[in-house]
């Protein structure tokens, strides 16, 4: 069940090809149970409501999965890093300059 901090099928074709530039390489020991969209709709959802990690959904991944992934990737940068990326094709989009420059 889709919640209001879910990615839209839009947005995820906008994140998806930006991910394996950001994310930090893990180690593949084992298949993923889940994959990057479904950590990021539980990363935006315990973000926009505010509740206790362990209060995630039962139907989005374990909390305790969520959480790792969200504190690997804002360790490295990875959530300013997307930020950062997507404001700059926002302002590309308006057809305004980077940050930073003037007149």
């Amino acid at each position: 069940m889709p919640y209001s901090s879910s990615l839209t099928d839009e947005e995820w074709i906008t994140l998806e090809p930006l991910l394996p530039q950001i994310l930090p390489t893990k180690k593949q020991t084992r298949r993923p149970n889940c994959t990057k969209r479904e950590i990021l709709d539980g990363i935006f959802y315990q973000l926009k409501n505010g509740c206790n990690w362990e209060d995630l959904p039962k139907d989005l991944p374990p909390y305790s999965t969520v959480y790792w992934h969200y504190k690997q990737w804002r360790s490295v940068g990875a959530l300013d890093k997307l930020m950062s990326i997507l404001h700059a094709q926002v302002r590309e989009q308006v057809k305004k300059k980077p940050n930073g420059q003037r007149c």
